[in-house]
């Protein structure tokens, strides 16, 4: 957009030559003010039409049970989603702020053809993560990390990112700490094993997958285009579906991004 209005700005300056330097100097910081300003409005207009949160991770992290929490505030039994789920989520404190929650199938046969189609909607994801399972699955966890982060239009967009460390009422669940720091070790492992694949892993054939992180250095998630917070929850709660959701951290996170 502003490469467009390149060849307007400097037929501008031709004409103006000649004219009081003072003058030329404040018509050119207006047509830059207004410049940026069209810019601004384009980039704003462009993320407010992304209103859908992405709640991704893997079978049996607890993604679907978090979905129902949220939007109903009860217990339910769940089982492995094979499609997907989407409704309004509405901020508690500002009933004109919502969101779009999308609950998308993680069995590994279905879940990057389902974030295929929702990507470009995205403007926040939230990873749930197993945190009672999550030193077995930890490298299936970065598996499937590292192709959401490197995806292109993921990159592009940089939709915020929540890694959601579930079931927290259980005695063996890991910590937020524990897990970003194995996330990040796992990463790191994938990017290296990974740069000489001969194709994007997103499909987009551009010669080779994107790189995660910056060059050179160890991984970690503050290197990313988008900002990635963690926290603490569960969804069953410490009482099971008798009791209530444990979660706030998560509510304060949609409300802030909504």
């Amino acid at each position: 957009m502003a490469g467009g209005l390149e060849p307007h700005l400097e037929a501008l300056q031709r004409e103006l030559r000649g004219h009081d330097p003072a003058v030329i100097s404040v018509l050119l910081a207006l047509v830059t003010v207004v410049v940026t300003l069209l810019i601004w409005r384009f980039v704003q207009g462009r993320r407010s039409s992304r209103k859908a949160v992405l709640l991704l991770g893997l079978c049996d992290a607890g993604k679907t049970l978090l979905f129902a929490r949220l939007l109903t505030g009860r217990y339910r039994d769940t089982q492995t989603s094979i499609t997907d789920s989407s409704a309004v989520y509405r901020v508690s404190n500002d009933k004109s702020a919502n969101v779009t929650l999308i609950d998308l199938p993680g069995h590994e046969s279905l879940r990057l053809q389902f974030l295929e189609r929702f990507k470009a909607a995205a403007r926040a994801i939230v990873f749930v993560v197993d945190s009672v399972a999550f030193q077995r699955e930890v490298k299936d966890v970065a598996e499937f990390l590292y192709q959401v982060l490197i995806d292109s239009t993921v990159l592009r967009n940089a939709p915020a990112l929540l890694i959601a460390c579930n079931k927290q009422d259980v005695t063996m669940a890991k910590s937020a700490k524990l897990i970003q720091q194995q996330l990040e070790k796992e990463l790191n492992t994938l990017r290296v094993t990974r740069s000489a694949a001969p194709t994007s892993l997103d499909g987009s054939g551009s010669g080779g997958p994107a790189q995660l992180g910056k060059k050179g250095k160890d991984f970690d998630f503050s290197q990313l285009p988008m900002k990635v917070e963690f926290v603490e929850c569960s969804a069953r709660g410490s009482k099971g579906e008798e009791g209530d959701a444990d979660f706030k951290g998560l509510e304060k996170w949609l409300a802030k991004i909504a």
